[in-house]
């Protein structure tokens, strides 16, 4: 176990100070942060540089004092509204004149009819139709008084209808989402982080391939062979890499965790981080890590170069995504036959078990124990297979081995 170590700290080194490792490092929380903003910063940007339409309002039937709250807020409408006496033909010249104005009027005929006469400028935009919408209430309750409504029926006529619909079960108390301990935040922030470790140190792992190929393309597995056995070799490397990888989701929450907490503040997001449920969900999430790292470790001590590797290689290095395309049935139906069989499978079981225990109101524990079971009986079963792979593979140049041959190394 020593040894194993020392390979470990030969690996953390040699990684950590490449410059490219150190550039991603601190670069993809900085788009993350990026892309979280950008859209609200272009929004904001655009809305700055939104100009307001110039309405000249010729109300003869006083609802525009009614109107005049919707239109300050700004919240449905850009306008400046500008009162007038003058009619239609007094207005043409103005509204050719100007830029962006239009002229709306509303007399006893609106009142008789339902058509409200307006006029717009050439370059008024073709949403401003839509926007006249605005009046719309405030001219209805107009026509509701000159037919002489009392107020209470004009409540009652203006009044949208609601349905309601009746369950054919038997009713059972609802507890309000806030009584329920603040789902789904409560339960998805622990699975977020765990999912982020997941994610960082599986990638990390895939490096263990190209570190055991790149020395097996160099020759240089004779020479550290010489000093440690390869067992050992190969567990140093599964231990550098994870460290590695903790490395990175360290720097990446030291870096995100502020921006989180400024965009979520009214949730207590370290609250709901530190939880015993959150160890549960690191274990899944590093039982993940071993698995996929024997198999990667394994696979390149079998190719002599990457960029030669055959179907075979490139279907497995695809296994830690497979849980991608299950995004979809399992957040739909967490509870159903798919997320329950992909709870059972080695490959896509830590990653569908965290996106379950993310919105489960009830955590299926015995499907949990099974999942961890299976997951764990999995990792010493490619260990053992990986460790025979890594032992044959690493001193075999000239090549990138075929299936065929790596069935024949796992007989032996």
């Amino acid at each position: 176990m020593r040894n194993s170590i020392k390979v470990a700290k030969w690996e953390f080194k040699r990684n950590a100070r490449n410059k490219s490792f150190i550039i991603s490092l601190f670069l993809t929380p900085l788009l993350f942060v990026i892309f979280a903003t950008a859209p609200t910063f272009l929004s904001n940007l655009g809305d700055e540089e939104e100009k307001a339409t110039t309405v000249y309002f010729n109300d003869q039937v006083g609802v525009y004092e009614a109107i005049q709250p919707v239109i300050s807020e700004g919240d449905f409408v850009s306008w400046e509204v500008i009162e007038t006496d003058n009619g239609p033909e007094q207005m043409k010249k103005t509204l050719s004149e100007e830029e962006d104005a239009a002229y709306i009027q509303i007399s006893e005929d609106t009142l008789n009819t339902g058509t409200v006469r307006y006029m717009v400028g050439d370059d008024v935009d073709q949403s401003f139709k839509n926007e006249m919408n605005v009046l719309q209430q405030p001219i209805k309750q107009a026509q509701l008084q000159m037919a002489g409504l009392s107020t209470e029926q004009m409540q009652l006529v203006q009044q949208p209808v609601n349905y309601e619909e009746a369950s054919v079960k038997e009713e059972t108390e609802t507890i309000p989402m806030e009584e329920a301990g603040g789902f789904p935040y409560e339960q998805a922030i622990p699975s977020i982080f765990a999912g982020l470790v997941l994610f960082s140190i599986v990638i990390s792992g895939m490096m263990i391939f190209q570190s055991a190929s790149q020395e097996k393309k160099d020759k240089v597995a004779e020479i550290i062979l010489s000093s440690v056995t390869a067992v050992e070799l190969m567990q140093g490397k599964i231990l550098g890499y994870f460290s590695l990888g903790l490395l990175q989701v360290g720097v990446w929450i030291a870096l995100v965790t502020p921006f989180a907490l400024w965009k979520l503040d009214d949730i207590p997001v370290l609250e709901y981080l530190f939880v015993p449920e959150t160890l549960l969900l690191l274990v899944i999430a590093i039982l993940g890590y071993l698995l996929f790292a024997a198999l990667f470790v394994g696979l390149g001590a079998t190719i002599e170069d990457a960029s030669t590797s055959g179907n075979f290689q490139g279907l497995v290095m695809m296994l830690p995504f497979i849980p991608f395309f299950l995004v979809a049935p399992i957040f739909s139906n967490p509870s159903g036959i798919i997320a329950q069989i992909a709870t059972y499978i080695p490959f896509t079981s830590p990653a569908v078990m965290l996106m379950r225990l993310a919105v489960l109101d009830e955590w299926p524990w015995v499907e949990i124990l099974i999942g961890l079971a299976i997951l764990i009986v999995s990792i010493w079963i490619f260990m053992k297979l990986a460790g025979k792979i890594f032992q044959v593979g690493i001193l075999i140049y000239g090549k990138n081995a075929t299936p065929q041959e790596i069935w024949k190394w796992l007989r032996a």
